[in-house]
């Protein structure tokens, strides 16, 4: 028992632990929006007029968050790229160019490893936006922009290991990069030109015409059919539906499986029945050129399983749900 109840306890310590970082670090990015100031808008008007490229720096855990801020400014339409500091300083700093801006990561604002490589990037004309904790460090009084990221404290009972530091650092970070996005005017197609190889990109760049079956795959029949005719239809095409159209394919309406259970509950014989009758008028439909999340987007809000491809008020093409899943678009 005695060896349950230590379990139980440190279990409970843990908890609040856990509980205790959530809250510090939470007001450490919060507290970020009370210091924001003139810097934060002089920062973004820096890396708008750069003819080159970002380069985020840092060593140790800032280093980690120099990288992942890097990896978001390009993501969404900032050519940035990581260059540690420490590097910079044997042979690295080549990389960087007069046209640059550079972000320098220091919590301190003394991290030896940058302090050495300013002096050379200010020589050859660079632009330096700072991010420190330290408004009165040798970092922050150097750049051109400095973002104060300070923190009361950190989320590690010693107060020593970077937690709710990297955490405002990075928040600041990603509010530099949102602030960019939107001066670019940076949409979700061009976010999706980055991120092909995901399923993102795939939401964001597949069109109804890349997955949509072709008219000649598309079950259709004559207004005039009768349900009988409308059944085999559906039986044939394996969509669930069949489209109901004129001899020119202009959309009349869609008959589906869930028309035909609709249709037997109310009428006895439905063979004869005229599918005009029990179809469904003025179907959903979209256009090829349309994103295919739309028309996912289409079948969720109206809980339908089927979609018909219009062009000019001509069928060209229909999607399923199936049709989506396989394109894995959803």
């Amino acid at each position: 028992m005695n060896q349950i109840a230590a379990i139980d306890k440190q279990g409970a310590k843990a908890l609040e632990l856990a509980k205790g970082v959530f809250r510090i670090e939470a007001r450490a990015v919060a507290g970020l929006a009370d210091r924001l100031d003139a810097a934060f808008p002089r920062a973004v008007e820096l890396i708008l007029a750069c003819h080159g490229r970002v380069i985020v720096s840092g060593v140790g855990k800032s280093g980690h968050i120099a990288r992942k801020i890097a990896a978001t400014l390009a993501s969404t339409g900032t050519p940035a790229y990581f260059v540690h500091a420490a590097e910079a300083a044997h042979g690295d700093l080549g990389m960087i160019t007069r046209e640059d801006v550079v972000i320098a990561l220091s919590n301190s604002g003394e991290s030896a490893e940058l302090l050495t490589i300013v002096p050379l990037l200010k020589r050859q004309g660079g632009r330096l936006i700072a991010i420190s904790g330290n408004p009165a460090s040798s970092l922050a009084r150097e750049a051109d922009a400095h973002l104060d990221a300070s923190v009361a404290e950190e989320a590690c009972p010693l107060n020593l290991a970077p937690t709710a530091s990297t955490t405002a650092a990075l928040a600041m970070g990603d509010a530099l990069a949102v602030a960019l996005l939107d001066a670019r005017g940076f949409g979700a197609e061009d976010f999706a030109r980055s991120h092909p190889g995901g399923t993102l990109g795939r939401r964001l760049l597949t069109h109804v015409r890349d997955i949509m079956r072709r008219v000649e795959e598309v079950p259709c029949i004559g207004e005039n059919a009768t349900v009988a005719e409308a059944v085999l239809a559906i039986s044939r095409g394996g969509m669930g539906m069949t489209a109901v159209v004129t001899p020119k394919l202009a959309v009349v309406g869609i008959f589906t499986d869930g028309d035909l259970r609709r249709a037997m509950e109310k009428l006895n014989d439905l063979k004869g029945t005229p599918v005009s009758q029990v179809m469904t008028r003025h179907p959903r439909c979209i256009g090829p050129d349309r994103l295919a999340a739309e028309s996912a987007q289409i079948m969720e809000e109206h809980r339908i399983s089927q979609v018909l491809v219009v062009d000019n008020g001509v069928l060209v093409g229909a999607l399923n749900t199936h049709d989506l899943f396989r394109a894995k678009v959803i």
